[in-house]
C-alpha cells in the first residue's frame, strides 16, 4: 500500500483494505506492506494556515468549495469508522514520518504506526512533521523510543523511502492510496472494500494457478522470463 500519513483517502482507503481483508476466505494470510509516498516532498516541517484556506489554493478554488471537498471526505471517513477534525490539521513533510514507518515495519508493527500517525494527524491535530512530535508518537504506538531517536538523528531509512518513491514512479502511480496485489494486481483509490476484496481473490486464484502449473514461463510487470 503506497500512501502519506498526511492523506485522508490514504486513511479511507486503509480502512476498506481491513474490511475487504474480513471479507476476503484467505485475509489471515495477507501480509500488509507500507510504502512510502510524499505528496509534497518540498513541504516545511510545518506549513501554517487554515487547512480549508490551504486546500482552496492546491487546487485553485474558493474556500467554500474546499470546505464542501473537506465535508465529502469526513461523511467517507465516518461511513469507514474514521473520524476526521481537519480543521485541526496541521499539515508538513512527511519525509521522518515514513522513515519510522520502515523502522515500524521491522518491529512488525507498521499498521499499528501507521493508524496512530493518520489519527493524528487527521483527527487530533498533532504537527507530524515536527519531530518531537513524531518520536512522541512513535513511542507511544509501541516503538522503543532509543530506536525512534536514533533514527530521526540520522538518515536512517531514507534510502528504503525513495526507494519506495522510485518503485512508484515507474509503475505510474501518480497519487495514493494505491495498492499492488501479489506484485500484478493495482487498485488506485480508496475503492470501495468489496473492490479490494475482488481483487485479492483474483490474485489468490492466479497463485494457486501458478502453484499447480509449476515454474514455466510467465509474464509480470518487468517482462516476460
Amino acid at each position: 500500500m503506497w500512501s502519506d500519513v498526511v492523506c485522508p483517502w490514504c486513511a479511507i482507503g486503509r480502512a476498506h483494505l481491513g474490511t475487504a481483508l474480513s471479507q476476503f476466505e484467505h485475509g489471515a494470510e495477507v501480509t500488509v506492506r507500507w510504502r512510502s509516498f510524499e505528496l509534497d516532498p518540498s513541504a516545511p516541517r510545518r506549513r501554517p494556515g487554515e487547512y480549508a484556506a490551504l486546500l482552496a489554493a492546491k487546487y485553485g478554488t474558493d474556500r467554500a468549495t474546499a470546505q464542501a471537498m473537506i465535508d465529502r471526505m469526513a461523511d467517507r471517513a465516518a461511513a469507514a469508522g474514521l473520524e476526521f477534525h481537519l480543521e485541526r490539521a496541521q499539515p508538513g513533510n512527511t519525509f521522518d514520518a515514513h522513515r519510522i514507518l520502515h523502522l515500524a515495519a521491522d518491529a512488525g508493527i507498521a499498521d499499528a504506526v501507521g493508524s496512530r500517525l493518520f489519527a493524528a494527524y487527521l483527527a487530533e491535530g498533532e504537527a507530524i512533521g515536527e519531530r518531537s512530535v513524531l518520536a512522541r508518537l512513535a513511542a507511544s504506538s509501541g516503538l522503543d523510543a532509543d530506536a525512534v531517536g536514533a533514527v530521526l538523528e540520522t538518515d536512517r531509512y531514507a534510502d528504503a523511502v525513495r526507494a519506495d518513491e522510485r518503485e512508484a514512479g515507474e509503475l505510474g502511480v501518480s497519487g495514493v492510496p494505491f495498492f499492488l496485489v501479489d506484485g500484478r494486481f493495482a487498485v488506485a483509490g480508496a475503492q470501495p472494500p468489496e473492490i479490494i476484496a475482488d481483487t485479492l481473490r483474483r490474485a489468490w486464484t492466479r497463485r494457486q494457478m501458478v502453484t499447480v502449473a509449476g515454474d514455466g514461463p510467465a509474464c509480470g510487470p518487468g517482462g516476460c522470463s
